[in-house]
């Protein structure tokens, strides 16, 4: 099965790039489904259909669905939101205050994903197309499947046993019931749940999609998007640059956007080097329907550059090499500079972090026996060099390279 996720700054496009895609898929026989994980839906706007929150038909073999996060997070947070109102409750808040403190900004979205789990683990679908929510979200969205799988792995076994000893002295003392079985395993269940949707966007028949529009500000943040996602382990497999004002009959004031947003599109040229890079030109009116967006689709995929929905090619972000005496880890990290990256060890996690993101990864077992000698960032992409010997259970190798 084919994941294909559109992300972008938000207004650039990225739904309606999304829904072209996918009827295109679909205009080729493939069973094809088309959801949102967005807050703010628009799949229905582009469609020109009412959309629920189950696939709906549309056209021959295309289907859209509005993921309800709302349900998805009520059926996956319930036993831990009726803990955290039990405790609310003990310290005299109000309901309905409690109720609002239990739900945590963008767990709904989060939710989301385990809507596409199901999907996937259906059968039902030879492509899926995820339209999310803008950038900064969909990298936070990202980013949650490992950051809550390092806490389960380290933290959560050795605070299940303690509170499940100490429990009724806890609630004596305190007076604050502590969380049962009940909350524990539905923790265990959402992190299993999510650590199964990590694997399947980064598996390799998954991957992102950047959509921008040829404007200064917009180009830099998808530079930024596809250094974030390839540190988290995501493949970007092309760029769609919307909007772009036709030369064709231009008058005096539009003959000054052609020329500026030229001057923006051999920029991106620069910046996505080893990606594709679709061209959709503004049009007269906004494509809404299936016809129209398969429409959109057929002109912007150049049949010359492949086909739009293969697979991605290569091992992805990250992969390991063997040398004479260890190992060398590479991480991809494009557009990043040495002076960006920062490289921390703690005993079998290798600690990266890019500007204001960082990531815990976890070594492969073939190196992370290993210790550091030395690391450095070239051509984008970091390479972290591991040899036979001993080593602190906590390393730093410092910013830059090395």
């Amino acid at each position: 099965m084919r994941v294909l996720l559109f992300t972008g700054k938000g207004g650039v496009g990225k739904s309606t790039m999304a829904a072209a895609t996918a009827a295109l898929a679909a205009a080729s026989g493939q069973r094809t489904l088309v959801l949102s994980t967005d807050a703010a839906h628009s799949l229905a706007d582009a469609f020109g259909v009412e959309v629920g929150p189950e696939p709906t038909l549309v056209a021959p073999h295309l289907y859209v669905e509005q993921v309800d996060a709302q349900l998805r997070f009520e059926q996956s947070w319930a036993d831990i939101q009726r803990y955290l109102l039990s405790v609310l409750d003990v310290a005299g808040m109000d309901p309905v205050a409690a109720e609002e403190l239990t739900v945590i900004p963008g767990a709904e979205e989060v939710m989301a994903l385990l809507d596409l789990r199901q999907r996937a683990r259906s059968g039902e679908w030879d492509v899926v197309v995820v339209d999310c929510a803008p950038t900064a979200e969909t990298l936070r969205l990202l980013a949650l499947p490992e950051a809550l799988g390092w806490y389960m792995a380290r933290v959560f076994p050795m605070q299940r046993r303690v509170v499940k000893a100490l429990k009724p002295v806890l609630t004596r003392a305190a007076g604050v019931p502590m969380p049962g079985d009940t909350v524990f395993d539905a923790l265990q269940r959402l992190h299993d749940e999510l650590l199964e949707v990590r694997d399947l966007l980064t598996g390799p028949t998954a991957s992102v999609r950047i959509v921008l529009t040829p404007e200064t500000v917009v180009v830099a943040e998808a530079r930024r998007s596809y250094t974030m996602l390839s540190l988290y382990g995501y493949r970007v497999d092309g760029v769609v640059a919307n909007r772009i004002f036709p030369a064709e009959g231009a008058d005096d004031w539009r003959s000054g956007w052609v020329k500026a947003q030229d001057e923006v599109l051999a920029d991106v040229g620069a910046s996505f080097p080893a990606l594709p890079v679709w061209r959709s030109v503004y049009r007269p009116r906004e494509p809404v329907g299936v016809p129209a967006l398969e429409a959109l689709a057929s002109e912007v995929y150049d049949p010359e550059t492949g086909d739009p929905l293969a697979a991605p090619a290569g091992d992805g972000p990250f992969r390991v090499t063997r040398t004479a005496t260890g190992a060398v880890a590479h991480l991809a990290l494009p557009g990043a500079s040495s002076d960006q990256v920062h490289l921390a060890r703690n005993g079998d996690d290798l600690v990266v972090t890019v500007g204001s993101y960082r990531r815990l990864m976890t070594l492969p077992q073939g190196i992370a026996r290993l210790r550091i000698a030395g690391a450095r960032v070239d051509a984008g992409e970091l390479q972290v060099r591991f040899v036979e010997g001993s080593e602190r259970a906590e390393e730093r190798t410092g910013r830059g390279t090395q």
